[in-house]
């Protein structure tokens, strides 16, 4: 159960679909549930945070991966994403499961995706074609979590005529996920660019000198554009996931409270 669920649960029982007493059941299930000795799955992150627990399959078996997403569907969670999913995993999960994956990402979807429900739309930009599969993953996540995605892939500023030439996309960003390797300069360009938030994400590609993605990093937390944040190496999730919080945050100014 979700925020939304929630709301529509006390909703009904305020004009008498729903008895107390039934409402009261569904809100006491258990907040996690303990599968196999192996993991505990927080069933009420949804009502805390607004979106569902997403499995992190690197560094699990296909049987844990299969046990974790099982106790999920059965628990109410219509939508499951699986990240750095290897296609071995995603073969045996498919075998119980509707489950899509996707390959390039390295995720696997169990069930639809949402209609959009962001106010904008989120732009993911890479500086070139290696990037792809880190941006491939942001893409997905904040499409999962209900938001439009436009994929700007291959606009590095080593031909940065390729950039300038989707100025419109970029400007009408809600928010943008830069994605580059290398030196990690396409953040901080496009930061001079958009009036929106932008999220950058340094990637591991790079010859020896860029120290597995730590060059890119450094140059992306010492970018001199305002508006520019940075998630860890190759963390495309965590990109996606900050860009639909930000795209779906109210539009309305804060309210002063005086006392």
């Amino acid at each position: 159960m979700d925020k939304s669920e929630m709301t529509e649960l006390l909703r009904d029982v305020a004009e008498g679909r729903v008895s107390p007493e039934d409402a009261a059941l569904k809100l006491k299930m258990q907040p996690f549930r303990e599968v196999g000795g192996y993991a505990r799955v927080d069933l009420h992150r949804g009502i805390r945070q607004g979106v569902p627990e997403v499995i992190y399959g690197s560094g699990k078996t296909k049987e844990h991966i299969l046990g974790i997403a099982k106790a999920m569907r059965e628990n109410g969670q219509s939508t499951v994403l699986i990240t750095r999913l290897t296609r071995e995993a995603a073969d045996f999960v498919a075998r119980e499961l509707p489950l899509a994956y996707n390959e390039l990402a390295r995720t696997g979807l169990i069930g639809e995706l949402p209609k959009p429900s962001g106010k904008g739309r989120v732009v993911v930009a890479t500086g070139g074609t290696s990037d792809i599969p880190v941006a491939e993953e942001a893409a997905v996540t904040a499409e999962v979590l209900g938001n439009e995605v436009v994929r700007l892939y291959d606009v590095g500023v080593s031909g940065i005529h390729r950039l300038l030439g989707n100025l419109e996309t970029i400007m009408s960003a809600r928010v943008i996920v830069a994605v580059a390797g290398m030196e990690g300069a396409l953040p901080s360009v496009i930061g001079g660019l958009a009036d929106c938030p932008v999220i950058a994400v340094p990637t591991s590609v790079g010859y020896g000198a860029s120290l597995g993605g730590i060059a890119a990093l450094l140059s992306m937390l010492n970018s001199c554009a305002s508006g520019v944040s940075v998630v860890n190496i190759d963390n495309g999730f965590g990109a996606g996931y900050m860009a639909s919080m930000i795209n779906h945050l109210d539009d309305q100014p804060p309210r002063l409270i005086w006392s």
